[in-house]
């Protein structure tokens, strides 16, 4: 018996010593921490003064968004099915976009393919049945050829361990500082990226700069339920892509605060924002809701401070969760009321998901 044991853990050594992931630091102007507990902080903490603020006909509506008992479509000038010119971007719902650069890079963000990891999935399902009425029509083994994989941070709605796991190996993956450590084994090479650090993506024909940028958020996961773990221990981050000459903004989940002056002081005006316009609502703690997330009309300012060009909204639609949210399509048409009401500079695309029913 004893031999045995000693062959099972032999190879189960073996095999976690061929998987174990690489984990790279680059935190080239050292993303502070508190020295107590060392957890992260927004670089913009503490009471907000918001620009603008929607009080009348926020969700008057409107005869181009049309919904049925299966889903709710846009149907008005801004909808393209992909945004193709420097970029090709392609939406599949919430935060997940697939996007090709200039250089023939293709770049993944925040891929989560069903529900939730456990235990939040047997909590929703407990509680709520299933939260998501349709899917992302993007398979797993499509993201498992991109080049890499971004994340923004840790929280269930934009990172999933088993999705990890099946995605696999061969894309490189950037994440926020001390994330890596969350990842399953799998033998993936991570990057661990802290703010305003730079990296290379090296394709067949020329490089990617990829960028690492703050974002107006946290951090935590549930652990058991009821039960955080890392609070604020992980941080949090934006991207910028950059590919001969041209630039895209991925915001990640973020409420409005300084830090887009920050950015825009620090690299000019951006060809392509994806911005987050959802998840700001809520009846019992408003504050704290939109202290995280944007608004619509907080998406519009910060996308006149940063100078985008073009402008792509996301966070709402079919294949979200609806947390924080009236319904599935609500922030899209307080989004489309304000436009006509606030200034805009950018060019707004309003991109069709490309999601299946479940």
């Amino acid at each position: 018996m004893s031999r045995v044991l000693f062959v099972f853990s032999f190879i189960v050594l073996f095999v976690t010593g061929c998987t174990s992931n690489t984990i790279q630091v680059i935190n080239s102007e050292q993303q502070i921490e508190h020295p107590n507990d060392h957890r992260f902080e927004n670089l913009d903490p503490g009471e907000k003064q918001y620009p603008a603020t929607c009080e009348t006909d926020c969700y008057r509506e409107r005869a181009d968004i049309q919904c049925t008992d299966e889903a709710c479509r846009y149907t008005g000038p801004y909808l393209q099915s992909s945004y193709d010119e420097a970029f090709k971007v392609t939406w599949f719902g919430h935060a997940l976009f697939q996007i090709e650069t200039p250089s023939d890079a293709t770049i993944i963000t925040d891929p989560v393919f069903d529900e939730f990891d456990w235990p939040i999935n047997w909590l929703h399902a407990w509680f709520n049945g299933q939260y998501r009425s349709h899917l992302p029509n993007l398979s797993v083994e499509q993201v498992s050829q991109a080049d890499a994989v971004l994340y923004s941070h840790l929280h269930y709605d934009h990172f999933n361990k088993s999705d990890v796991e099946s995605i696999g190996d061969h894309p490189s993956y950037r994440v926020p500082l001390r994330m890596g450590e969350k990842f399953p084994e799998i033998g993936a090479h991570i990057t661990e990226m802290g703010w305003f650090s730079e990296d290379t993506l090296n394709t067949q024909t020329r490089g990617t700069n990829i960028t690492a940028l703050p974002a107006h958020h946290f951090s935590s996961r549930t652990y058991i339920p009821f039960i955080y773990e890392d609070n604020a221990r992980v941080s949090w981050n934006g991207w910028l892509i950059e590919s001969q000459g041209k630039t895209l903004f991925y915001a990640g989940d973020t409420g409005y605060s300084e830090h887009f002056r920050d950015i825009h002081e620090r690299y000019g005006a951006i060809d392509v924002c994806l911005l987050p316009i959802a998840s700001y609502y809520s009846p019992t703690s408003p504050k704290w809701y939109r202290y995280v997330h944007m608004t619509p009309e907080d998406a519009i300012t910060a996308a006149n401070e940063l100078e985008c060009q073009v402008m792509i909204p996301w966070g709402y639609g079919n294949a979200s969760w609806g947390m924080g949210d009236v319904s599935s399509h609500s922030a899209l048409t307080r989004f489309l009321n304000m436009l006509e009401v606030m200034p805009l500079k950018a060019k707004v695309i309003v991109l069709d998901e490309h999601v299946s029913a479940r």
